[in-house]
C-alpha cells in the first residue's frame, strides 16, 4: 500500500478561514437562550471586536503580501488573493447575520426586559427636547464639521472612529456650495447615551445612539445650509506595528514613536450605513483606496462593540451571569507561608475556577520577606491597576534585586507596557525588553530566597498572563513549585533573556525557539512508535490554535499508526480530522462558553507512564520559532491525575462543544435523549466551589 502524501493541500484547512469560523461559533452564543440576555449581547460585541482585530492584522497582512507581489501559497495551496476573496465572501455573510441577530433577536428581547434602543422615529416630543439640549450642551462644542473642497481636502480618519459623510444644499457665508462634508465624532464621546431614568417620560433603561443624536441635529452644524443626507461610516486600518529592531538603539523609544502610526495605517475595510447612496460609498472607497469587496453596509451602528457599555449601565443581575467565588486548593491558606507550602508540595491553580490570589500572594510575600534576595518576572499583559506590579515596585524600593522582562510588542497593549516599564525603572527595577526578533510570551516568576547557607528557587509558571481581570475571564493553569530542577531551568531562561551568551540545556522545560518544536514532535513520534509496538498510546492536546504543518503531519502519522488523538482547539485549526486512512483516529472539538478557553495542555500516554505538559505556547509557527515560550511538566502524580480529569471533562462536554468534520464544518453538540447535559465550564466551576 502506498504511503499517502501528508503534505497534500486537501489535508489542510486554511487558517484565516478557520479563524472566521471561530467567530461564527462566538456569534452563535448570542443566539443561545441558555445564556443570560445581557451576556448574549456581550457575545455579539465580542464578535465585533474579534472582527476588528481580524481585519487590522490578518486581512491587513494579506493585503500587504499582495501589494508586495507575493503569490506564495500556504499548506492548503491557496494564494493570498484567493484567501482574501474567500474571506470577503464569508465575512459579508457573518456581518449580515450579526446585524440580523442584533435587530431581529436581541433588540426585541432587550425591549421586552425594558432595555430600549430608541430610534429617532420612536422619540416623543419630550425625548426630542432632551436630545436637543444634550446636543447643544455636550456635542456641538466638540464637533468640527469639515466641508470638502479644494481648500479642504478629505481629512485624516482615525482607525475605527465614528464618522459621518453629509450631503448639503445651499451656499455658505463665503458663497461656497460644496456638496459634501465630513463630521468626525471624537473618541471621548459615548456612543450610546442613557436617557435620564428619573424623568417620568423615560423607561428605567432607555438609550439613544450618538449617531441618532448627530443625525437629528446635523443641520445645526451647517447654518444656512440644508443637509440632504447624513450617513455614518467607519474605516479599519492596518494596525500591525513595524519596528526594525536591528536598526534601533532603544526599542522603547522606537515603539513610542511607532504607536501613533497605528491610527493612520492603510485602510483595509469600510463600514457604512446600509442606506447610504452608491455614489457616496464609491466616493469613500476611492478616498481610502479600497475595492467593492472591502465595503460592508450595515443596518445599525457601525461600531457594534460599543454596545458593550450597556452591560455595565444596566443594573439587572438577573440578566447576567451569576457571581461566583473562585475556589482555593485545600493546601493553600491565604494567611499561611506560601514558601513553606511549596517546600512540601507543588500547587496547581486552574483559573478562573480557582483564585488568582495565591499568585498575587506569592509575589507579595516575596516582596516583603527579608530572606528573599531577588524576584524576576516576565510581563506580557498585566492590566492598568496591577497588584503584582505594585508589589514589584515595593520590592525594588525595598532594595531587592527586581528584574522584569516586559514585552513591549504585546499587540494592542504596547502603550500600557511602555508606561509600566517607565514606572518600574523609576522604582529601581532592572527592566529589559526581551530578545531582538522574538516576543517574550513565556509566563514566569522566579523568587530567590536565602534559607540557611543555601539559596532556594521558587517559581510560578503559567499558561496565561499576570492579569487579575482576565484571570476571572480566561481559563488558565498556573504551577507554583520549588522543584529544584525546574527552578534551575527558569533561572537559566532568565539568564538568556537578560544577558548574552549561550546557556546550558534545560532539564525539565521545553523552550521556544530552541527545544519546543523538536520536543513536541519527538513526543508525538514516540506515541507513534509505541502504537506500532502494541504499547499504550494516546494524545490529548488542548490549544488555542493548531496550524503548524509539521506538527499536523506528525499527528496524521500517529493516527495512521493507531494513536487515538483528541484535540480541543478553541480557534484556528488547520488539521482535517476524519479523512479515511489518515485521520480517522483524530477528533477535533472546540469549546465556547462563559469563559475564554486559554489553557494549553499536552497529554502523552508514553507507554503507560503518562506525561502532561502545560504551556504558554500554541501549536503555531510563531510560538515555535519567533517567540520565547515555555512548556512545563506537571510532575506530581495527583496533579497529573487532576489535569487529566479536567481534560476528560472537556471531552465529555455535550453542551458547549462543537465538533469539526472532515469538510471543515463545525457542528454543535447536544445531549442525546436521556443523556445528562455536561457543560465542562459549569461542572468545573461547581466542582471547585464545592472543594474550596
Amino acid at each position: 500500500m502506498d504511503t499517502p502524501d501528508l503534505k497534500q493541500p486537501d489535508l489542510f484547512i486554511n487558517r484565516q478561514l478557520s479563524l472566521l469560523e471561530f467567530n461564527h461559533r462566538v456569534l452563535e452564543q448570542a443566539k443561545d437562550t441558555r445564556h443570560p440576555l445581557l451576556e448574549r449581547l456581550k457575545f455579539l460585541c465580542i464578535t465585533s471586536t474579534n472582527m476588528d482585530e481580524f481585519f487590522e492584522i490578518r486581512v491587513a497582512g494579506l493585503k500587504q503580501a499582495i501589494e508586495m507581489g507575493s503569490v506564495q501559497a500556504g499548506p492548503d495551496n491557496r494564494t493570498p488573493q484567493e484567501v482574501l476573496r474567500a474571506i470577503s465572501t464569508r465575512t459579508h455573510e457573518l456581518v449580515s447575520e450579526q446585524y440580523r441577530v442584533l435587530n431581529d433577536v436581541l433588540t426585541p428581547a432587550l425591549a421586552g426586559e425594558g432595555i430600549r434602543f430608541l430610534r429617532r422615529a420612536e422619540w416623543t416630543q419630550a425625548h426630542q427636547g432632551w436630545v436637543k439640549e444634550y446636543f447643544e450642551d455636550s456635542l456641538l462644542p466638540v464637533l468640527s464639521p469639515l466641508g470638502l473642497d479644494p481648500a479642504h481636502p478629505f481629512p485624516q480618519v482615525l482607525n475605527k472612529s465614528l464618522n459621518f459623510i453629509v450631503s448639503l444644499e445651499g451656499k455658505d457665508a463665503f458663497g461656497r456650495n460644496s456638496g459634501l462634508a465630513v463630521v468626525q465624532a471624537p473618541r471621548a464621546l459615548p456612543r450610546i447615551i442613557q436617557l435620564p431614568p428619573e424623568d417620568p417620560n423615560n423607561g428605567p433603561n432607555d438609550f439613544v445612539f450618538l449617531s441618532s443624536v448627530i443625525h437629528a441635529h446635523v443641520n445645526d452644524l451647517f447654518p444656512g445650509m440644508n443637509a440632504t443626507g447624513c450617513y455614518q461610516f467607519r474605516v479599519t486600518r492596518n494596525s500591525d506595528l513595524f519596528v526594525d529592531e536591528e536598526e534601533v538603539d532603544d526599542l522603547l523609544r522606537a515603539m513610542e514613536g511607532e504607536l501613533p502610526s497605528r491610527r493612520y495605517g492603510d485602510a483595509v475595510r469600510l463600514e457604512m450605513a446600509a442606506n447610504c447612496p452608491d455614489y457616496m460609498a464609491s466616493f469613500l472607497l476611492n478616498e481610502f483606496e479600497l475595492g467593492q469587496d472591502d465595503l460592508y453596509q450595515v443596518d445599525g451602528p457601525v461600531n457594534v462593540n460599543r454596545l458593550l457599555a450597556v452591560v455595565d449601565l444596566v443594573d439587572r443581575p438577573d440578566l447576567k451571569y451569576g457571581s461566583f467565588t473562585p475556589g482555593l486548593p485545600p493546601q493553600v491558606d491565604r494567611q499561611s507561608d506560601i514558601f513553606k507550602t511549596l517546600r512540601q508540595r507543588d500547587v496547581l491553580l486552574h483559573h478562573p475556577f480557582e483564585s488568582f490570589a495565591p499568585v498575587v500572594d506569592f509575589v507579595r510575600q516575596a516582596a516583603h520577606d527579608p530572606e528573599v534576595l531577588a524576584i524576576k518576572q516576565t510581563l506580557y499583559r498585566t492590566g492598568p491597576d496591577s497588584v503584582i506590579v505594585d508589589n514589584l515596585v515595593a520590592a525594588a524600593r525595598a532594595g531587592k534585586e527586581v528584574t522584569v522582562v516586559i514585552e513591549l510588542r504585546a499587540r494592542f497593549d504596547e502603550e500600557a507596557n511602555i508606561k509600566l516599564a517607565n514606572r518600574l525603572q523609576e522604582a529601581g527595577a532592572h527592566v529589559v525588553y526581551g530578545v531582538v526578533g522574538h516576543k517574550t510570551h513565556a509566563k514566569l516568576i522566579l523568587v530567590v530566597r536565602r534559607e540557611g547557607r543555601h539559596l532556594r528557587h521558587y517559581v510560578h509558571l503559567g499558561t496565561g498572563n499576570y492579569h487579575s481581570r482576565t484571570a476571572r475571564l480566561y481559563t488558565d493553569y498556573g504551577l507554583l513549585t520549588s522543584n529544584e530542577n525546574i527552578g534551575e531551568d527558569v533561572h537559566k531562561v532568565f539568564l538568556q533573556l537578560t544577558s548574552l551568551g549561550k546557556v546550558s540545556a534545560l532539564s525539565e522545560l521545553l523552550e521556544s525557539p530552541f527545544t519546543m518544536h523538536d520536543g513536541m514532535l519527538a513526543k508525538i513520534e514516540r506515541e507513534t512508535r509505541n502504537a506500532e509496538a502494541g504499547k499504550p498510546a494516546r494524545i490529548i492536546a488542548k490549544v488555542n490554535s493548531l496550524v503548524e504543518p509539521r506538527v499536523i503531519q506528525a499527528l496524521y502519522q500517529a493516527a495512521m499508526a493507531g494513536v487515538e488523538t483528541d484535540l480541543i482547539v478553541r480557534g484556528m485549526c488547520s488539521l482535517r480530522p476524519g479523512v479515511p486512512g489518515i485521520s480517522e483516529r483524530i477528533r477535533v472539538r472546540s469549546v465556547i462558553g462563559r469563559f475564554l478557553e486559554h489553557t494549553r495542555v499536552f497529554y502523552f500516554e508514553n507507554g503507560g507512564d503518562p506525561e502532561i505538559f502545560c504551556s504558554s505556547a500554541d501549536w503555531m509557527e510563531r510560538n515555535f520559532f519567533r517567540r520565547v515560550e515555555i512548556a512545563f511538566p506537571i510532575k506530581q502524580p495527583d496533579l497529573r491525575d487532576r489535569v487529566l480529569r479536567d481534560l476528560q471533562c472537556y471531552l465529555e462536554d455535550n453542551v458547549e462543544a462543537w465538533e469539526l468534520d472532515r469538510e471543515g464544518l463545525y457542528h454543535r453538540l447536544t445531549p442525546a435523549e436521556g443523556e445528562r447535559p455536561r457543560p465542562a465550564q459549569i461542572l468545573l466551576l461547581e466542582a471547585h466551589a464545592e472543594s474550596s
